[in-house]
């Protein structure tokens, strides 16, 4: 097989359990062999080490992929979206819910996802962005940062994704209500609500939300606004095998689409972005249509 790329570099967490981490380099080095010249394994030791080696070495590579979870790629999303023209990026799922994977239909198993490198060409793909930061798949306050917090690292170490379940039970008896205000271009919504999610992707907790594929290419974002008698809903639409058969009504949870929305709260709260908390409202949200290309099944149509 002649080489597709001249030079590729494999961006994997130097933390991850040491005998599944030699298997899963090992796999993706004899899948994507054939098809690089070169093929550089770059470690990381520190959280910001993945985002870092993107801005500083990306323009090295013809081609860059993420080996690992939600939180790798958050990173790497955040170096290559910095970037004038980042090379083409490829996600091989390692992580607990792998939900940017999910939402791209890439395939949970490492050796077809790397072969879905090889065999595809990168499309566009849009990216959020909050305060100056970037987010694949979602931004959310209330409810989803709570669970976020408490989940139980052996938990998650144990139960995988069954963890993200049982940290949303524990936390959605004491579900607060919060004030906000949401602008976007001359309307302004104000209430209250328990949760408030800005999608970029359509997949969270491994569960499929009632959003378009081709969402990730219409330079939108899609806004839920969840009130606390919307949770049964919210979960209900969880729970169903074809969420796209839901058809979003008045009631309990809102939910509309823009390009760029602000986000105020009566207090400041912490926001959770793919899965990683470290920001706080107010917060100014915006797509950037098309601004990376990587690597997802075709959409086939009946």
């Amino acid at each position: 097989m002649e080489a597709i790329y001249r030079k590729a570099a494999v961006i994997y967490n130097g933390h991850a359990g040491q005998s599944a981490l030699q298997e899963r380099l090992g796999i993706t080095a004899g899948v994507l062999g054939p098809g690089v010249g070169e093929l550089a394994l770059l470690q990381t030791e520190c959280p910001g080490d993945a985002e870092r080696l993107c801005r500083e070495r990306a323009m090295e590579f013809d081609l860059l992929l993420s080996l690992g979870g939600d939180g790798t790629v958050h990173e790497c999303i955040n170096g290559l979206a910095a970037l004038q023209s980042p090379p083409p990026f490829g996600i091989l799922p390692g992580g607990t819910c792998n939900d940017f994977a999910r939402s791209l239909g890439i395939p949970l198993d490492l050796e077809e996802a790397a072969r879905l490198v090889l065999d595809t060409e990168p499309v566009p793909i849009d990216i959020g962005e909050a305060n100056g930061r970037y987010f694949s798949n979602f931004f959310g306050v209330g409810l989803i940062t709570a669970a976020s917090e408490n989940i139980d690292e052996g938990l998650k170490s144990h139960f995988g994704k069954l963890s993200y379940f049982l940290s949303s039970l524990q936390v959605l008896n004491s579900a607060e209500s919060f004030a906000y205000r949401l602008v976007m271009d001359e309307e302004e919504r104000t209430g209250e609500a328990v949760m408030i999610l800005a999608f970029n992707g359509r997949s969270i907790g491994t569960n499929t939300l009632p959003l378009e594929v081709a969402g990730l290419q219409d330079g939108l974002l899609d806004i839920f606004v969840v009130r606390e008698a919307g949770l049964s809903l919210l979960f209900e639409v969880l729970s169903r095998r074809d969420p796209s058969a839901w058809k979003p009504e008045g009631g309990n949870v809102d939910y509309f689409q823009c390009a760029k929305v602000t986000l105020a709260t009566q207090q400041p709260m912490k926001a959770d972005m793919d899965g990683e908390i470290y920001m706080n409202t107010p917060a100014v949200l915006r797509t950037h249509c098309r601004r990376l290309r990587v690597f997802k099944p075709a959409v086939t149509t009946p």
